[in-house]
This record gives structure tokens, sequence and C-alpha cells, in this order.
């Protein structure tokens, strides 16, 4: 996927407070257009407010927000045409109905999505006629999002987008937002599943306490942390794990269902089979994968607590 350098989301400075408590901390943050751009973080860490500052439904307290070239409060009119938001607690008038909900959406484009291939899409049809307030959890879900996109927008806001949704309709939905991203829409994406963001992210920020840890690719962000690759194999005999802590390049080493599992970085490699060959320990199975993003998120996050404790 090729992406323009021009931002379609712009935020600097972006400081969002609710009495004592500061939810955004003076955040900056550039989306480029055609990017599916993830925000990962822990509950409390103000990642559903600097959405909703974005998206024009909080007044931040400092800080400037460009979307497409628009300021959301300011030109909050000009930028419903053009934004669709998906938000984490999504509510609407509890007797309309699907078909109601979908056609009044569609109704505020130019170049509306059909809703009825929209709703087949997201396995809607047969509740069509159905009122918000009797469909389940994951049905509402499923039309949040349905009326987040049917309007073709240039800037999607995602926040939560699989909550809800078992597997199969999680799958869909990931397969629908690539195609919205194909057609050129620019996404930014509220998740806590690491599954989520690793399958659809182009680049992920990490948010804590209201600010901005680090901001890269889902492999960069692995390549951060102290142990980017995981040996894993099996021994005929049993095999002592301080055999190997000591290497140069190992963080862990762990025992797990009768294999070991090394975590290293790239130079550990060769030093680790190294020392088995020098104790007559011949690796079986030998599997060596990169550290998945749900670990990279864990380290960089401990890591990042510990220095603010020593701060």
């Amino acid at each position: 996927m090729t992406t323009t350098s021009a931002p379609a989301i712009e935020v600097r400075g972006l400081r969002k407070t609710y009495g004592p408590v500061v939810a955004v901390d003076h955040v900056d943050l550039s989306v480029s257009e055609g990017e599916i751009f993830g925000v990962l973080g822990p509950n409390g860490s103000g990642k559903s407010t600097t959405v909703e500052c974005i998206a024009g439904l909080r007044r931040p307290d400092a800080g400037t927000i460009g979307v497409l070239g628009l300021d959301p409060e300011k030109d909050r009119d000009a930028l419903k045409r053009t934004v669709g938001v998906q938000l984490q607690s999504a509510g609407l008038q509890p007797k309309l109905r699907v078909r109601e909900a979908l056609d009044l959406f569609a109704s505020f484009y130019d170049d509306p999505r059909d809703p009825d291939e929209l709703a087949e899409r997201l396995g809607l049809t047969e509740r069509m006629d159905h009122p918000w307030r009797k469909l389940s959890g994951g049905q509402q879900q499923r039309l949040a999002i349905a009326l987040a996109l049917v309007g073709r927008p240039r800037v999607a806001l995602l926040d939560e987008l699989s909550t809800g949704l078992d597997p199969a309709s999680r799958r869909e939905v990931w397969k629908l937002v690539e195609e919205v991203r194909e057609e050129g829409t620019t996404i930014l994406l509220v998740t806590h599943l690491m599954e989520e963001a690793q399958h659809l992210c182009d680049r992920i920020a990490l948010v804590q306490q209201g600010r901005i840890l680090v901001a890269d690719t889902p492999d960069g962000l692995i390549s951060r942390t102290a142990a980017p690759l995981v040996m894993s194999f099996g021994t005929a005999v049993p095999l002592d794990p301080a055999l190997l802590t000591d290497v140069a390049g190992v963080a862990d080493v762990m025992e797990r269902a009768e294999r070991v599992q090394v975590a290293c970085d790239d130079s550990a490699v060769l030093l680790v089979l190294d020392r088995l060959r020098d104790a007559g320990v011949r690796p079986e199975h030998l599997r060596i994968t990169e550290s998945s993003l749900d670990e990279a998120y864990l380290d960089l996050m401990t890591d990042a607590d510990e220095k603010e404790t020593v701060r």
C-alpha cells in the first residue's frame, strides 16, 4: 500500500483534562492519507478522548487538530460530510430500525454505499426490520461500523472496532476495513486486540497516561524489544535453562510443553546453537520466529512504567 506524504490527520500539542485528571497530555500525531493508523494502550490512557477530539465531539483544552485540512470545531458541517465515526459506546434511538438507520446515514452523503450490500457484508440482512433495542451487542456493533462506513468517508475513526464480535464476524469486518482503505479511506483505529492491530495497521502508536510513548510499524515495535526473536526446540535429555541464560543477547529461557523457548536478539542465535553443541545437546524441531506484537507491547509498556517510577 502506497501512502501520500500529505497528512489526513494532524494533531499538535493536544491536551484535554477533566478536573484534576489529565486525559490527554500534549499529544502529537500525524496520519498520512490512505494509512491505517492504530492506537494501542491500557484503559484510561486517553485513546477514546483523543478520537473524540479529532471527531469534533469534545473540545480540547489546548492544541490544534486538522482533519483533511479542516478544524473539527470550526468546520464541523464540512467535516461531517467527509468523516465517518464509530465510537466505543454507540447508541441510537431505541425504536429506530436497522434499515431506517442505514438509509438515514446514507442520505447525509453525496455518494454513499448501497445500504443493503453493506448490511449483507456485516451479517445484518435478516435484522433490517429490527429496532436498535432488539439487537444483540454484536449486532449493534456491526450496525455502528456500517453507519461509520456507509458514506464512503475519506477518513474513518473506528474506536474498538471488534468489541463484541465473534471470530468469523471479526475477520469479515477486517476484510471490509482493508477494502475501504484500498478505496482511499484513511483509518484511525483504536483497539485492544494485538492480532487486529498487527493484521490491519501500517503504523501503531502506543499510548500511556495520555502520552504517546512511541509510534512505529508493527515490525518496528517488535524490533525495539529486548528479545525480538524466539528460538523454540525440544531435547532428548533434560536441559538446565542456566546453560543459556548467560549467553549474550538472551533475555529469557523458559520450558513449556516439553520444549525450550529462548527469547533473544539476532546476534544470540548462533551463540545459543554453539553453546548447545559444546554441551552435547542437539536441538530437535528447531523453530525461530519473531516475537509477537503482544510481547512487544508488554515489554515497551513495562519499560515505560519503570522509567516513570524512577522519575
